[in-house]
Parts: C-alpha cells; sequence; structure tokens
C-alpha cells in the first residue's frame, strides 16, 4: 500500500478528533458523564447517580449493569477519539488512568477532566467517595456513603487483628513465561492484605514485579493469593503447583489458595469492607 492510499485515513482520522474538540455545545447538550476507573463507576452507581452516566472504562465490571454501557477501552490504554466520541460532558477518571499522550488530548478539549485519587487505604477510600461526589455533583450523598464505609472498613480491620499469628501471603498476579509476576510493598494488594491482617510475603520488593525462583522460595509464604481469571490466562492450582519454585512454598505444599475478584479485592471502594472480612476468613481456615 502506499503512501497516498494510507494519507486520507490518517487526515480523515485527525479531522474527526478535531471536530470532537470544536464542538463543545454539542457535547454539553446532549452528553453525560464517561466513568474510567472500576471503582470510579461503582461509587456512582453506589450514590444512586448511574443514570449520569453514559460510558466507562473495561475495568468498570460492577454492578453487572455498568456492563451494558459503552466501553471506552482499558484505563491505561485510552484512545482519545474513544473517549470523546461518546460526547461527554464531563470525563470523571482514576489517577493512574492514561497513556500521558491521550490525557493530553482530553485535557485540552472543551470536556471538563476529574482526576480521582487512589490511595490504598481506609481513608483512601473516603476521600475517594468524597471526591466522585464532588465530580458528579452530589457531595451530601458522598459524605453519607463515606462514612457508612469508613465504619464498615474500620469494623473489618478490627476484627481481623489479633487472630493469631499473623499469615504471609504472596499475591501473585500472573505467570509469565515461567516467571512469577507478584506484589511487593506500596501496592493494592499489599495493603488489602494487611488490612486482613495477613503479612505481605515480599517486603522486600516494590510495586507489582517479575520475581525470581529464589525470591519466590525465600518469601516462603503461607497462602498464595491470586485474582479469579477465567479464560485461557487463567493461574489454575494446578499450574501453580507445576511451577518449581511456587511448588517449593508451604503454600503450595498445603493447597492455600485463595482467589477473589480483581475489582472487589484490590478496587479500594464500597464493597472493600465485606473484601477484608472474606480475605481474611480465607486466611485464617474460617468460615466467611
Amino acid at each position: 500500500m502506499n503512501r497516498l492510499q494510507i494519507w486520507p485515513k490518517a487526515a480523515a482520522k485527525v479531522i474527526a478528533l478535531a471536530v470532537m474538540l470544536a464542538t463543545p455545545a454539542a457535547k454539553a447538550e446532549t452528553g453525560g458523564i464517561v466513568a474510567i476507573g472500576g471503582s470510579v463507576t461503582e461509587i456512582i452507581y453506589a450514590l444512586g447517580e448511574e443514570d449520569q452516566l453514559v460510558a466507562r472504562d473495561t475495568t468498570s465490571t460492577y454492578p453487572e449493569a455498568a456492563t451494558e454501557l459503552p466501553d471506552v477501552g482499558y484505563i491505561r490504554a485510552l484512545s482519545p477519539e474513544g473517549v470523546l466520541s461518546i460526547n461527554p460532558k464531563k470525563i470523571v477518571a482514576l489517577e493512574g488512568a492514561g497513556p500521558p499522550e491521550t490525557l493530553d488530548v482530553l485535557k485540552k478539549s472543551s470536556v471538563p477532566v476529574v482526576f480521582i485519587p487512589d490511595e490504598h487505604s481506609r481513608q483512601g477510600i473516603v476521600d475517594k467517595i468524597v471526591a466522585v461526589g464532588d465530580a458528579i455533583g452530589t457531595p451530601d450523598k458522598a459524605k453519607a456513603l463515606a462514612d457508612q464505609v469508613e465504619a464498615a472498613v474500620t469494623e473489618a480491620q478490627n476484627k481481623a487483628e489479633g487472630k493469631g499469628k499473623r499469615p504471609r501471603v504472596l499475591f501473585v498476579l500472573s505467570l509469565t513465561g515461567g516467571r512469577v509476576l507478584a506484589a511487593g510493598r506500596d501496592t493494592s494488594a499489599a495493603s488489602i492484605i494487611e488490612m486482613a491482617g495477613g503479612d505481605n510475603a515480599l517486603e522486600s520488593v516494590e510495586g507489582f514485579k517479575p520475581v525470581s525462583d529464589e525470591a519466590v522460595i525465600t518469601s516462603a509464604p503461607d497462602v498464595i493469593l491470586m485474582m479469579d481469571r477465567r479464560g485461557n490466562h487463567a493461574v489454575t492450582d494446578e499450574t501453580l503447583l507445576a511451577h518449581p519454585a511456587l511448588a517449593a512454598t508451604p503454600a503450595a505444599k498445603n493447597r492455600r489458595f485463595v482467589e477473589m475478584g480483581g475489582l472487589y479485592l484490590l478496587g479500594f471502594g464500597p464493597r472493600t469492607a465485606e473484601a477484608i472480612s472474606e480475605l481474611s476468613a480465607a486466611l485464617y481456615g474460617e468460615d466467611s
């Protein structure tokens, strides 16, 4: 294919984007809110303000009704065309959305973009709910929800404490090419493990990182925690037991594997209290 064939397609794409950026009045009259980030969408539903939504990102899978909204793409791989084609009046995005070049285009458009903080703690959840409420114009409802969620999280954390020896927990995000991609300190996984009464087994590592077999064995986890996955990329018990380093851990020898939904476990939103209680029960071998 020669350049004369390619250029018209590229030009049309640029022109279409320019038209979207240049027509604020139409968007303001016809659009609603695009929610970027599963916990942002979940909070909007928890506030009873789902009628304000016109689209969501791929990570917004709860409640199930949210999946019926148009999908503008993955939170970290957004395109300006995909987001702006919805004609939104506002974009409410979780911190960490991207890529940066897309955010630059969105910020230069006539559509307001509000970024929501995403700290993985009890106070972080409160701040997130309040920020979403402010962004969508329902601060009073958000304050009430934040107070309710904070009380529930506090209660769940208190119940998770003092149950006995704290189990060491290794969060495995994926197994790619035989390497374990696991959660170190300063991650959402480390935070939820701590809140549920466990100790992150990889405190020597920062962030989500591929780790060596030696590091996995040395971490000596009592429990291996994973996100509940489906399809061809699922990490099954058999997959874990077939990995030589994981198979050598106390968790594998005792078959202490725990799976929980990704957004439920790591979203830090309205359901986090329930996630803490469920994880704590699994870590300590209790009936949830």
